[in-house]
């Protein structure tokens, strides 16, 4: 039997200043949907978790896709030995110029800290790879994780401290995520050739099942039906008139004094890879480095 998870979908309407919102709390499968292994789901109360085998892994995704907005998952990640699984949450489009924004939880021997792999896919390129470890253990509590995007900035959150900043950067000739309509996915898998120290360690099946455990989907977004044609998605998510979206207020455009300070802090204590300053795989910079801030 599905479980109810208190999951709020609010479409966020200003219409002059006041807003309207279409808020519901529905079971699982009602905006989500198993990907991939379903004997590998465990439901307990409003939790879900997601076991990792020698068999499987497992994975879902939502039954709408989204245009801008901002979405939330609170994950408690594998405990113990973890090497070699990667738990990765992410928005993405469909086909071969996708968009996608990830977050991908790399696990590591026990006592070592897990690494946060972040990347951004536009037009179906990525190689956009940033890597830091955490202020805190994330296997040993929930903690939230956030994708906030808009038509200025893609901005990743950690307990709604800012990690990663993508801006827009089209006045510079470079492709912004725009117009491609996202699913949300989650999913635990084995990638022990590459996610533990660049695959020197391999996973340990003695220590199986791993599970990542969730709760607390937050989705505050413009959803994207099926029924509503490409070329119109745009114009349905962006504010006009009286039609007037919280993301695309002036205050959502970019970082607040304090959230600049916060992304400082995280980059200087935390930040363990930025593909930027990566002269071995890029000898020329990507040209989003010399004007981005990350």
């Amino acid at each position: 039997m599905a479980v109810s998870f208190k999951i709020c979908v609010s479409f966020g309407l200003f219409v002059g200043l006041m807003m309207r919102g279409l808020v519901s709390s529905a079971k699982f499968d009602e905006l989500f949907q198993p990907g991939w292994a379903m004997d590998h789901f465990i439901y307990e109360g409003e939790l879900l978790k997601l076991k990792l085998d020698n068999y499987s892994g497992a994975g879902f995704a939502s039954k709408s896709k989204y245009l801008f907005g901002k979405v939330t998952m609170h994950i408690k990640l594998v405990e113990g030995d973890s090497a070699g699984t990667v738990t990765a949450y992410y928005m993405s489009s469909d086909g071969p110029n996708h968009n996608e924004f990830d977050f991908e939880f790399l696990g590591n021997t026990t006592g070592e800290p897990y690494l946060v792999q972040t990347n951004v896919y536009v037009n179906g390129v990525g190689n956009r790879e940033q890597r830091m470890n955490l202020w805190f253990d994330p296997t040993k509590d929930f903690h939230s994780y956030s994708i906030l995007w808009n038509q200025r900035q893609v901005v990743f959150l950690v307990d709604e401290t800012p990690i990663r900043v993508h801006t827009n950067m089209e006045h510079k000739g470079i492709p912004f995520p725009k117009d491609q309509a996202m699913g949300v996915y989650s999913s635990i898998w084995n990638a022990d050739d590459w996610a533990t120290q660049g695959g020197l360690v391999k996973t340990d099946w003695r220590h199986a099942p791993f599970i990542a455990s969730y709760k607390g989907f937050e989705i505050d977004a413009c959803e994207c039906p099926v029924s509503v044609a490409a070329n119109e998605i745009a114009e349905k998510c962006r504010s006009s008139g009286e039609k007037r979206f919280w993301w695309d207020e002036p205050t959502m455009s970019e970082l607040s004094v304090h959230q600049s300070h916060q992304l400082v802090w995280v980059r200087a204590n935390h930040l363990v890879y930025d593909y930027c300053t990566d002269t071995a795989r890029f000898p020329v910079m990507p040209v989003e480095c010399e004007h981005h801030r990350h």
